[in-house]
């Protein structure tokens, strides 16, 4: 943070007066359950995005990634609509919904720098979004619940963009506990408990580099089959509202009711939420051999059921299967590309990921980064 609030000063000519910072997160598991208002399993990272700001007169805003050195400008009272493909969308989208909750910001100039990859399925967008927003707080004196903070976010995603993504990016990188799990329950909008990674053990991310855009991707697409494939099971059995609600055994009835793709993505989500839960049992016994199982179980679900893997998402978990150390491996993320995660021991986790790196390449010519990833707290801001 200091380095930042050094380039900021030097940029701007003055110091910001306060600063936050925000991780990325990664989807243990829970594979589009959090729109179905399901059980997802989630950590935030060590990978960050830190924003620096101050308020200024007026109503012009003036924000510096100094990643790359580009720069927007932007009036407060010209806000209203995204421009399609800018980053900056994400920070007017923080302002436009808290407009809708009552809430005024004056002008201001920011800066920031990060660590997240972005369009990887890391969620680089949701800590831009909820470092903004914490920067804010610090800044006008917001007051909002930190679960409304992250329906700040949801609704940058789901309003100011039109993508109809749920609140487990924006809770991730909000509720991340250090070295810990979290188990969110997505219809009362809470965290229930958290789940500590035996030690020794460390998550590798691997990312495919072929980079995915939800906005543009099939995404909606499954949300409609999963809420009609709901509208038909509440047919039969009436105490359903989503997905959520229904077991194995109920789908497995209701099959002939539905269509055969709405089975499937039915069959991914509720197989999901069974997952979750399951995976927070084998923790609580230290049974990382059968957590990692499941992250296979859960990819092959993808694969299959809900159709949101890639061909290269599909190779780097098969090398996971024959490259020693790897007890699981999974996409993560809403899929369509972007990264899998793969559990290992921490003593084999650079051995492993260099594996999976070369194999990946012989296969398709495409080098695949790598980060051997730390659970890391949520987001935070304070004054300067």
């Amino acid at each position: 943070m200091e380095k930042l609030i050094e380039k900021y000063t030097a940029f701007f000519g003055a110091a910001p007066t306060v600063c936050s910072q925000a991780p990325g997160r990664l989807e243990i598991l829970g594979n589009h359950t959090d729109y179905n208002q399901g059980f997802v399993l989630s950590c935030a990272v060590e990978q960050v995005t830190k924003v620096a700001l101050r308020p200024v007169d007026g109503k012009h805003c003036k924000f510096k990634d100094f990643r790359d050195n580009s720069i927007r400008e932007f009036d407060l009272d010209n806000i209203d609509t995204a421009i399609p493909k800018d980053w900056c969308n994400y920070i007017k989208g923080v302002i436009v919904e808290l407009r809708k909750r009552g809430i005024e910001v004056g002008a201001f100039e920011a800066g920031m720098e990060s660590t997240v990859p972005l369009s990887a399925g890391m969620s680089s967008s949701a800590a831009l979004e909820t470092a903004v927003g914490f920067s804010l707080r610090e800044a006008f004196g917001i007051e909002l619940a930190p679960a409304d903070w992250a329906r700040v976010g949801q609704g940058v995603e789901n309003n100011y963009m039109g993508l109809k993504s749920g609140l487990l990016d924006q809770f991730s990188s909000i509720f991340g506990k250090k070295d810990s799990m979290i188990l969110s329950d997505f219809r009362t909008v809470e965290v229930l408990r958290t789940a500590a990674l035996p030690s020794g053990y460390s998550i590798v991310v691997i990312n495919s580099m072929a980079k995915h855009n939800l906005v543009d991707s099939e995404y909606n697409v499954r949300r409609q089959d999963c809420e009609s494939a709901a509208e038909k099971l509440a047919q039969i059995y009436p105490d359903v509202k989503t997905l959520r609600d229904v077991s194995m055994e109920q789908l497995a009835a209701a099959e002939p009711a539905l269509g055969e793709r709405e089975f499937r993505r039915a069959l991914h989500v509720v197989g999901e939420c069974t997952r979750v839960m399951k995976a927070v049992e084998l923790l609580e016994n230290n049974d990382v051999a059968g957590f990692g199982q499941l992250w296979f179980e859960s990819h092959e679900s993808s694969r299959v059921n809900f159709e949101n893997s890639t061909p290269e998402l599909d190779y780097l978990v098969e090398l996971a299967k024959s490259v020693p150390g790897g007890l699981g491996a999974r996409l993560s993320g809403g899929g369509f590309g972007g990264i899998s995660i793969h559990l290992v021991k921490s003593e084999d986790a650079e051995e492993y990921a260099k594996r999976v790196q070369a194999g990946y390449k012989t296969r398709t010519g495409i080098e695949a980064e790598y980060i051997i990833c730390a659970i890391g707290d949520g987001a935070s801001s304070r004054k300067l």
